[in-house]
């Protein structure tokens, strides 16, 4: 164990999108996020807009953390300078450098790496919003099978809701209301995805664009969505998901304890979707 480090019970693991119309509020939840890092032996690290020393203040407000920026335990990183202004990021690019920074943490003695980023300033045009959505989902994968978390920060204020729900379903865990359902990686198959929540009439405009973001194509055989934690789908999204299994010539396998969904394809005759009752 790192010195300084104190091993407490393993936090868990997860990914999770809080959005926010005061800074304060996401500086609160982001401190509070580390500190329980840091108390299971975690190296943290902190990114947002704003001078290295102004990061720092924040973090203190949970508790001390000058040992721990001494150590390594505790990273600071600047977006000012370490992004510049309307980059539009690299999805697979972005995870390895999490990825890197992962095996880094466990190298260094670390049970893993606990991340809390504000990111609003890395989704302000539509370009950088489509790719960061794509990245959401590919670290959600790395995340599901690997010993990271993240919180990501979002001002719903200068984005608006609607941006910031494009980025909520593809986590996890979000704030209540954010978004009807949550489309993210599967923590025991890698070759899935996990579908949670409701896809109703709120979903139909954001249901396809999730779906076609994530971009299900395994490297063989069809595409798998785990949909036990599913609550609704009406036919609107069962046929959102047969145009996205047509429009990449593949067939889609939804997994769901529902009864409904297969009695609906096949009234519509839909043959690209198949049902497995779980």
């Amino acid at each position: 164990m790192p010195t300084g480090q104190e091993s407490g019970p393993p936090p868990a693991r997860g990914h999770v999108c809080r959005g926010y119309r005061q800074p304060q509020e996401f500086v609160v939840r982001a401190c509070e996020f580390l500190a329980e890092g840091l108390a299971a032996g975690e190296r943290v690290l902190y990114a947002a807009p704003g001078a290295p020393e102004v990061l720092a203040a924040q973090l203190r407000a949970a508790g001390p953390i000058d040992e721990g920026l001494r150590s390594g335990a505790v990273q600071i990183a600047s977006l000012d300078s370490t992004y510049t202004t309307g980059i539009v990021v690299d999805p697979a690019a972005q995870v390895r450098l999490y990825a890197a920074a992962t095996e880094e943490a466990l190298a260094a003695g670390y049970t893993g790496l606990r991340v809390a980023a504000d990111a609003t300033r890395l989704v302000r045009t539509p370009a950088q919003l489509d790719a960061f959505t794509r990245y959401e989902y590919l670290v959600d994968r790395y995340m599901a099978t690997h010993p990271m978390s993240a919180m990501c920060g979002y001002d719903r204020g200068e984005l608006g809701d609607d941006a910031v729900a494009q980025l909520a379903c593809m986590h996890p865990r979000a704030d209540e209301g954010s978004t009807p359902f949550h489309l993210h990686g599967h923590p025991r198959d890698d070759s899935a995805a996990a579908l949670d929540g409701e896809l109703d009439m709120v979903a139909h405009r954001l249901w396809p664009l999730a779906l076609e973001r994530a971009d299900l194509r395994p490297a063989e055989g069809p595409v798998a969505i785990d949909a036990r934690g599913l609550r609704f789908i009406d036919h609107r999204s069962l046929l959102a998901v047969a145009d996205y299994a047509e429009d990449h010539d593949t067939t889609v396998v939804l997994r769901t304890s529902l009864s409904t969904p297969a009695r609906v394809l096949e009234l519509l005759n839909v043959t690209n979707v198949r049902v497995e009752r779980v």
